[in-house]
């Protein structure tokens, strides 16, 4: 089923996503000389507001904003099965997709809910409380949550499928013994965190930063922010369960 979406969607489709997305948000579509029509000519003109709109249009004064909505995993798969069915494999993919992004949201928001309500005495921020993803191949999947005493210590924590922060830190890891030094100072060691290999790093601008690799593809990052001591950190960092955030990750 998924070779046959990708040869079917990948040649006429994928041509004409971003002119399709032009349209629907924005009502554009660039003629063949690459200048965008159906919206006045664009840009910001001189008289008091863009083109097509009115000078006297009243700002907006607030609202509710957007209600969070993870995508209905059954409900997409249904829908991905009926278009697969009637050779709409554009609507399959996007349906997939959908589903997809739908089950990491559910994992991301599981994950979120088994993290710690407080850390070494700083209480969460709820309203920080952050879980996207992109639904691409498991790879976009980020959670967040951040602590503090409400003044300046401060100490946050993101799981992420993160392929260029995964980089860095194994190669990190795979220099050995060595350390960078500024002058004079050490400012990033290997360490251990519950039997993890780790990297901890410290600067006086931002405070310590333990990244810690959970499996091939997923890492865990703490950030502590007016942290007295690497001990103190290390603490703060222990207060957290990962081997089950790396089970619900499905990492191996």
């Amino acid at each position: 089923m998924l070779n046959r979406l990708k040869q079917k969607v990948e040649n006429k489709t994928e041509q004409k996503a971003g002119e399709e997305i032009d349209k629907l948000f924005g009502g554009k579509k660039k003629d063949q000389s690459g200048n965008q029509s159906g919206q006045g000519q664009g840009g910001v003109n001189g008289a008091g507001g863009q083109n097509g709109m009115g000078g006297n249009d009243p700002s907006n004064q607030g609202g509710a904003g957007l209600i969070s909505t993870p995508p209905d995993v059954n409900q997409n798969l249904a829908d991905a099965e009926m278009a697969y069915k009637k050779n709409s494999y554009g609507e399959a993919r996007y349906s997939v997709q959908q589903a997809m992004l739908g089950v990491e949201m559910e994992i991301g928001n599981k994950i979120l809910k088994s993290l710690p309500e407080s850390v070494s005495g700083l209480a969460k921020d709820a309203d920080e409380d952050q879980v996207t993803s992109t639904g691409w191949g498991w790879a976009g999947l980020t959670i967040k949550r951040e602590y503090s005493d409400g003044k300046d210590k401060q100490f946050t924590t993101t799981i992420a499928n993160n392929s260029v922060w995964m980089a860095g830190v194994n190669a990190y890891l795979a220099s050995g013994g060595y350390a960078q030094q500024t002058n004079g100072e050490q400012n990033w060691k290997q360490t251990k965190l519950k039997g993890y290999r780790a990297i901890i790093e410290y600067s006086d601008g931002s405070g310590y930063k333990l990244s810690v690799p959970i499996g091939q593809s997923s890492i865990i990052v703490f950030e502590g922010r007016n942290f007295a001591t690497e001990p103190d950190m290390m603490k703060a960092a222990e207060t957290f369960n990962l081997d089950g955030i790396k089970k619900e990750l499905g990492e191996q």
